[in-house]
């Protein structure tokens, strides 16, 4: 072992210094190697998702309003863009789950994402597109059970049917439960995103707001 170790004087501190260097370099490797941002929702879907974000704060602004100036002379023009939101936030939705099947860009979930937590988020979006379907009709139902002629933006609309006092009564409770549940899931839908942002700091808002992609991912 002595002469072993005399003939080769430097041989220990040469293995010793590689094997160093070795876990320095695999160090750096690990660090310095980033996660890849997986690559953003089409351009179509970032554009209709923000687009149903306008119309449905401003459908929660003027129904809110109308709730507060229903006696007043401007509110039949206040509940007419109301109703023309309503119609048009339904048409927006169908086309949306229309190019959802056809064309639409969905990234898949960050690894980061348990099964538990994507199925949750699974719920919540399609718990908001019925959402979304369902206020419209429950809202336009209402109205036409009034058995009274209304406007949709420029058109003018004659009764349709009997005044149903019942069913207006239902479908008008019906309503307004839907925009408080709608009210909720999208807040925490909002919520969700923020967190993962600004907490876990993953790319989940960043896929559906590419501007807000933070410098230095590729």
């Amino acid at each position: 072992m002595e002469q072993h170790a005399i003939g080769h004087p430097g041989r220990p501190h040469q293995v010793i210094s590689g094997h160093i260097r070795s876990l320095m370099v695999t160090h750096v490797v690990d660090v310095a190697a980033p996660a890849r941002a997986r690559p953003p929702f089409d351009t179509l879907t970032i554009t209709l998702h923000w687009t149903t974000l306008l119309i449905v704060l401003s459908l929660f602004g003027s129904g809110l309003l109308y709730g507060q100036v229903e006696e007043r002379s401007w509110a039949p023009p206040l509940l007419q863009v109301h109703r023309s939101l309503g119609v048009m936030i339904w048409t927006l939705t169908v086309c949306r789950l229309l190019w959802r099947v056809t064309g639409a860009r969905f990234p898949a979930f960050p690894v980061s994402m348990t099964p538990l937590h994507q199925l949750g988020a699974r719920l919540s979006e399609y718990g908001l597109y019925a959402l979304l379907l369902i206020q419209p009709a429950t809202g336009l139902a209402q109205t036409i059970l009034r058995g009274r002629p209304f406007e949709v933006f420029t058109w003018s609309i004659p009764p349709l049917v009997a005044r149903d006092v019942a069913l207006v009564g239902i479908f008008r409770s019906a309503h307004e439960i839907g925009a408080w549940c709608l009210f909720v899931l999208a807040g925490l839908h909002a919520a969700a995103a923020l967190v993962h942002h600004f907490i876990l700091r993953d790319d989940v808002l960043e896929a559906m707001a590419p501007a807000f992609r933070r410098r230095g991912i590729p």
